[in-house]
């Protein structure tokens, strides 16, 4: 879940900082648990972001540059703005990923480049699909262009399911009435936002605030939340955001009471070993409303580049 949980990708293009197409959120199967944006051309002008661009974006976005840099492509002025989805595996236990970077690419060019290295190469509906690695591995990352301005990577069955998408044989996520209408939501209002179903949220939850569980009677509202958004805003430093969909308006009363009381254990235990982030868990506001339940976590610049320093952010993926 990479940054989500510390803190707390012919195309139209962006009308404003953080916002992405619906063409390309449509491009993006319908059964996800987790969808996340980062507009990486605007992050890139803050001195933080060189310094915690490995703890936020997936590792197999970093596996995706490294194909871009073997192509003699330089990611970082190619890429723009990337977005990811991630799923969980057939047979439970797993998880697959699949994402779309916007930017300018010379796929032709690439392309040869790839055929020199002989990369192994599969054809699937006309899209070539390059293999990072042997090609067989279940953790083995694919890659195709769309086009000059849209590359798609992910492991193979994930980026095959986004090609049938394309193609009208599958959904997409437009049709999700669960979690597109969050996507809309949070659209447009953070340089790096996210959304996640009812599964993932429990993960976030758990990571973000381990110490909710020792609440039985949070641990349980926590079970019957719905879905949770996160945006992140920035400046110096960040604003991060998150909203929980929790099942009515009580669950958001009673949550907030647990997760404030977590918040001030957090703290209790971060004072000695960690005093930047128990000064910014000290920021943290929880705020409930109606069946959401609204966390604010603000980080001035100099708690941000503490907090980089010991790898707070750092990705499980």
């Amino acid at each position: 879940m990479a940054f989500l949980l510390a803190a707390g990708v012919a195309i139209p293009q962006r009308a404003y900082a953080g916002t992405l197409s619906t063409a390309v959120i449509g491009m993006f199967p319908k059964q996800v648990g987790e969808f996340a944006y980062a507009d990486l051309k605007s992050a890139r002008k803050y001195t933080w972001y060189a310094q915690l661009r490995e703890q936020l974006l997936p590792s197999k976005f970093r596996q995706f540059e490294q194909f871009l840099t073997s192509a003699g492509v330089d990611p970082n002025s190619a890429v723009d703005e990337v977005a990811w989805a991630n799923t969980s595996t057939a047979k439970g236990g797993g998880e697959e990923i699949v994402g779309i970077a916007l930017g300018s690419f010379n796929p032709s060019s690439s392309e040869e480049r790839f055929k020199q290295q002989k990369m192994q190469m599969t054809d699937v509906h006309g899209y070539h699909l390059y293999a990072f690695g042997s090609g067989s591995g279940p953790g083995d990352l694919f890659f195709t262009f769309i086009d000059s301005n849209t590359a798609a990577f992910g492991h193979r069955t994930a980026l095959e399911q986004l090609i049938d998408v394309r193609g009208g044989v599958l959904p997409s996520l437009l049709e999700n009435d669960q979690l597109f209408p969050l996507v809309n939501e949070v659209n447009g209002n953070g340089i790096i936002w996210a959304v996640l179903d009812q599964n993932y949220t429990h993960l976030a939850v758990q990571q973000l605030l381990p110490q909710a569980s020792q609440f039985p009677q949070a641990a349980t509202i926590v079970n019957r939340m719905k879905a949770m958004t996160i945006a992140i805003e920035a400046d110096s430093g960040v604003d991060a955001h998150f909203q929980a969909v929790c099942s009515s308006p009580d669950d958001a009363n009673l949550l907030a009471a647990g997760l404030q009381a977590a918040l001030l254990m957090r703290r209790y235990q971060e004072a000695q070993s960690n005093p930047d982030l128990a000064s910014a868990l000290d920021q943290v506001r929880v705020t409930p409303s109606a069946d959401r339940l609204k966390l604010e976590a603000p980080v001035s610049q100099d708690q941000l580049l503490s907090l980089i320093r010991t790898k707070a952010f750092a990705s499980p993926m």
